[in-house]
């Protein structure tokens, strides 16, 4: 048995000198070891394995990538403008329809199943209502992203939204009472600092034809980092001081995001959408984006609760160099030396802010 684990120790330490993102990986259970064995088995259980990990941090990769860029490509191409609102709302409808069956899997019996809705939906209005605080606070960060990719380049927003690491910090050492040491403090005003070198002299699409507003996208995009720290950790807390099922309480969670984006749907854009319809403007790509938004929602969720953000946080890294990449070739976009500048933070940023979430 100890010379298995030596051996099985030593390929670990041979792929982490020999690939960084298993090293990030590693080095995220070893400060959760050193933290306390109850946090390392409440974020590790025991059927995680490493080669989940790399799954979900590909899976969540690609997706960041492909969903920032399709869906500016929606917003900015487009002659007959989609309303953004439905889209919202119709990634929450799929994401509940997915959650009931994976719940149904989960629970393995027709008689379970609904054993389980009935104890702990129908029969829990406390526990929706306590769901239904990320539910809204989600629900405007999603419209958010939709206002700001419209006015901003994928590029510059999957860059600028990086802002809400250093919120999350802050939701993190006020909700969780978790501490930060000074190196990762100084790692979230790099951060900042490398989101200013981009913005000096901001990228610039030239094959983009629509009008945009940049200052309406970053402000769209602000609004939506405060609310990322918020849910984010909020959900993180709900999900980790109990037991319930991950599927419950997604299913919690988008029942009543659906009411709160129906809602949101016919306030904002009711009487355009009698007119015009509630699919009005839908392609083939926007139920693409929608697709990727619904996936996106669940992999965070599977994240947040069987792993740790330091895998949100090396995606998020990964996916803004993919989204410039895309938003060259596709969109025309010019970088300007500034955003050199900030890539060169990201890895330290990236290795020591996400440590605190």
């Amino acid at each position: 048995m100890e010379s298995a684990c030596l051996c099985s120790y030593l390929r670990l330490h041979f792929l982490s000198l020999r690939y960084p993102f298993v090293r990030v990986l590693l080095s995220s259970r070893a400060y959760l070891e050193a933290s306390g064995g109850a946090q390392l088995s409440a974020l590790y259980p025991e059927n995680v394995s490493l080669l989940f990990k790399l799954y979900c941090l590909t899976v969540m990769t690609l997706v960041a990538a492909a969903y920032t860029v399709a869906l500016r490509y929606t917003r900015t191409t487009a002659e007959e403008l989609y309303f953004s609102t439905t889209a919202v709302c119709i990634t929450e409808v799929i994401k509940l329809l997915i959650s009931v069956g994976l719940l149904a899997k989960e629970t393995g019996s027709l008689g379970r199943f609904k054993a389980s809705l009935s104890e702990n939906v129908l029969g829990s209005p406390k526990e929706l209502a306590k769901l239904s605080v990320p539910s809204l606070v989600y629900a405007v960060q999603n419209n958010m992203a939709f206002l700001a990719l419209s006015n901003l380049d994928a590029a510059v927003y999957q860059v600028t939204y990086q802002l809400k690491i250093p919120c999350t910090a802050l939701c993190t050492v006020l909700m969780l009472n978790r501490t930060l040491s000074k190196l990762q403090w100084i790692s979230v005003f790099m951060l900042c600092g490398g989101v200013t070198l981009v913005q000096w002299k901001p990228a610039q699409a030239t094959k983009v034809v629509v009008a945009q507003n940049p200052l309406l996208g970053f402000g769209a995009i602000a609004i939506a980092v405060l609310c990322s720290g918020f849910a984010g950790v909020y959900f993180e807390k709900v999900l980790k001081s109990s037991d319930t099922s991950l599927w419950v309480r997604n299913i919690q969670m988008y029942l009543s995001g659906i009411v709160v984006t129906l809602a949101g749907t016919y306030l904002s854009d009711g009487a355009e959408i009698q007119e015009k319809g509630f699919f009005y403007g839908y392609t083939y790509y926007v139920w693409f984006v929608i697709f990727l938004a619904s996936v996106g929602g669940l992999y965070t969720s599977v994240v947040v609760k069987y792993t740790d953000n330091i895998m949100k946080g090396f995606s998020a890294a990964a996916a803004i160099v993919l989204s410039t990449i895309a938003s060259v070739l596709l969109f025309g976009l010019q970088i300007s030396p500034h955003w050199f500048g900030y890539l060169s933070l990201r890895p330290e940023d990236v290795h020591h802010c996400a440590h605190f979430m």
